[in-house]
């Protein structure tokens, strides 16, 4: 490929590419460095959401240019047998604060948006419409909706942000009120009080099906919020449907993303956690461990990130099976109780689990005593039974 030759090219300017592209400009200012994002802006229209015990003291510094809202004081959880506040202090990040701190943060001229890449390999990249850009190292950070060759449930989602009229009078967040009709799923409602007169509500569900109804999702938002007194003016919403990983042919999915000498990260490298879906953690560590090696040729990242994602996998198998007990134990209406008896575990097992760090004695501690599902699908899904369909 012609034209100057960059040292990194970054392909997607979601969460993962943004954080890769910050590390990497932190670390190594010399380098010369491009975002390409095929959007509008960067982040696209989204809310990232972790708690403090999910990165550590690299990783909170990696996100510290940020405008975050924080609760210091946890949160809270409710299910039909179960309410419990929870003190693990809780961050959310909103994607126009993401994409503001990157415009601030990387020198100008990095960010490319309205660039969708037609092709790319080991050389660089080509631009729709023909833009050549030649690089030492290509970084895929796209993601993947529908991920190839990997047995899935599906969290399906719509988030709603609101000025309210009146204070809601919330002093911390509730990340799971399973106290709500279940509508033949895992339902839960999320929410956050981001001022004394602004909420973020979601309505989620563990799904069978990818199928996301608007209209339906927004009712029960409409519902939900009537019935705690909270009416006010729309101000954004949001919606999603992500994949909940249990089972598959990793290495199926690994080929087909490959491009050679194409280092890939963020959820198409297979970096995130199976059963909640949750990326900002991994994709903090990956931008990391990207900056720590910033020097590798091409091929090299990409061998050592394909080599960091096969480790994930296999760490992870415990939450694939969870995955599988959750949609294939129990009837869809009754899923809550999983979680319901999950939160009556000790408050560092819960933050080890959703940080992908559970211990072998957190694991037992999991599984241990009467399942909360019907006992032989239980049995079945520990054995390694029928999962969800694969992706097609």
């Amino acid at each position: 490929m012609a034209a100057r030759k960059l040292d990194i090219v970054v392909i997607g300017g979601g969460l993962s590419g943004g954080l890769v592209a910050l590390a990497l400009h932190r670390a190594r200012p010399d380098l010369a460095l491009t975002l390409i994002e095929a959007g509008e802006d960067l982040g696209g229209n989204h809310r990232w959401s972790w708690f403090a015990s999910d990165v550590d003291e690299a990783g909170e510094a990696l996100l510290a240019p940020f405008r975050k809202t924080a609760w210091e004081t946890g949160y809270d959880v409710r299910f039909p047998r179960l309410t419990r506040h929870l003190g693990t202090p809780y961050r959310s990040l909103a994607s126009a604060d993401f994409a503001a701190a990157l415009s601030r943060e990387l020198p100008e001229g990095t960010i490319r948006l309205r660039r969708e890449a037609a092709s790319m390999d080991a050389g660089g990249v080509v631009l729709a419409g023909g833009e050549e850009i030649a690089a030492r190292t290509v970084i895929d950070c796209r993601g993947t909706a529908n991920p190839p060759h990997l047995a899935c449930g599906w969290q399906v989602f719509m988030g709603r942000h609101m000025r309210l009229a009146a204070p809601h009078g919330l002093d911390c967040p509730t990340i799971m009120d399973a106290a709500v009709p279940q509508d033949n799923a895992y339902r839960f409602v999320y929410v956050l009080p981001l001022s004394s007169h602004e909420i973020f509500v979601e309505d989620t569900y563990y799904a069978d099906s990818p199928v996301l109804d608007r209209t339906a999702l927004s009712q029960r938002i409409d519902a939900y919020c009537a019935a705690r007194g909270w009416h006010g003016e729309p101000l954004d919403h949001e919606t999603g449907v992500l994949p909940v990983v249990t089972g598959g042919d990793f290495a199926a999915f690994q080929a087909a993303h490959r491009i050679e000498g194409v280092a890939i990260a963020g959820t198409r490298g297979g970096f995130a956690h199976p059963l909640t879906s949750y990326s900002l953690p991994f994709a903090v560590q990956t931008a990391l461990a990207i900056a720590a090696d910033a020097d590798l040729p091409g091929s090299q990242l990409a061998a050592m990130l394909e080599a960091r994602a096969r480790a994930h996998w296999k760490a992870t198998r415990f939450y694939r099976t969870l995955g599988r007990m959750l949609f294939g134990a129990g009837a869809p209406g009754q899923r809550y109780r999983v979680f319901e008896r999950f939160y009556t575990l000790p408050e560092p097992l819960i933050e080890r689990f959703y940080a992908g760090r559970s211990t072998v004695t957190d694991r037992l501690r999991v599984l241990c005593g009467r399942p909360p599902v019907p006992l032989s699908g239980a049995i079945r899904a520990l054995a390694g039974g029928p999962a969800q369909r694969q992706a097609a």
